[in-house]
């Protein structure tokens, strides 16, 4: 079974450590649910089928069902708590502390590398520019940024990417690598939230720092079905995706840019006032 920190949702690891007991013995449901202390047999299983969920007092018992111990079991724990948040401020702090207890532990959680690299603007700025700034220090990236940023911090971010893979160093040089960061949809969508927040700010203040011509600023107020919502949010996939192959066989780099795509609610929906 593959080591705990390799999970984000604690149903997955329930679910593996059932099949791997019950490849090699007759383990049941019912037995799982004894052994942690419940008296219904399909508790579990519903647990791990999202029909319901544990308590943190569940958490601990399962844990112990499982004859986790130390950090494994603290890992546990904070995964319950990760994946039942109730605000996206509350899974950030509950995945930092997954990622903390990993780290004292000698240990790598898997998505720990997608988190980090979306949660900050400063990756894929200076992923960008240290591939078409040979040689230059990490002073020299940090001044092309209009945004504010250290020498230190752009080290720090070089050095990242390197090891999570996403950028190679050749000599004095640095080449991007086609590398997918992956974690798991909930822990993303914290991650993301952060650099969309940032973004939206940059984009702010983008409005006064820089002249039209040198920025692109439009928006549409429209009333549409949920069937139009639908169809218009396939149309600004495939139109991103369009943008995406333009940079990508682009006649080199002049200066970074952030498209933000954003089509958001301006009223509530007919029959549900926000009291």
């Amino acid at each position: 079974m593959k080591p705990i920190t390799e999970y984000q949702d604690y149903r997955c690891y329930m679910q593996d450590y059932y099949d791997e007991r019950k490849r090699v013995s007759s383990f049941s449901w019912r037995e799982f649910a004894r052994d942690a202390g419940f008296t219904s047999p399909t508790y579990l299983k519903l647990v791990c089928e999202k029909k319901t969920r544990l308590s943190s007092l569940g958490a601990e018992k399962v844990g112990a069902a499982m004859h986790l111990v130390d950090y494994e079991l603290d890992y546990f724990k904070l995964m319950v708590e990760c994946c039942h948040a109730k605000t996206e401020d509350d899974r950030k702090i509950a995945f930092e502390a997954m990622l903390k207890l990993a780290r004292e532990n000698s240990v790598k959680v898997v998505g720990a590398d997608a988190y980090k690299f979306f949660e900050t603007w400063v990756h894929p700025v200076v992923r960008e520019l240290a591939s078409v700034m040979p040689g230059a220090t990490p002073g020299e990236i940090a001044r092309r940024c209009c945004l504010d940023v250290s020498a230190v911090d752009v080290r720090k971010s070089l050095d990242f990417m390197v090891n999570a893979g996403l950028l190679k160093k050749n000599g004095d040089a640095y080449e991007q690598v086609d590398k997918h960061l992956t974690g798991s949809p909930e822990i993303m969508s914290v991650a993301m939230r952060s650099m969309h927040h940032e973004m939206t700010r940059f984009a702010d203040e983008a409005l006064e720092q820089f002249s039209p011509k040198e920025r692109n600023f439009s928006g549409l107020t429209m009333g549409i079905s949920e069937a139009d919502y639908e169809q218009i949010v396939q149309e600004i996939d495939a139109f991103r995706r369009r943008i995406a192959q333009i940079a990508l066989k682009g006649r080199g780099v002049g200066r970074v840019y952030r498209l933000n795509l954003q089509l958001f609610p301006l009223t509530w929906e007919e029959g549900k006032n926000h009291a």
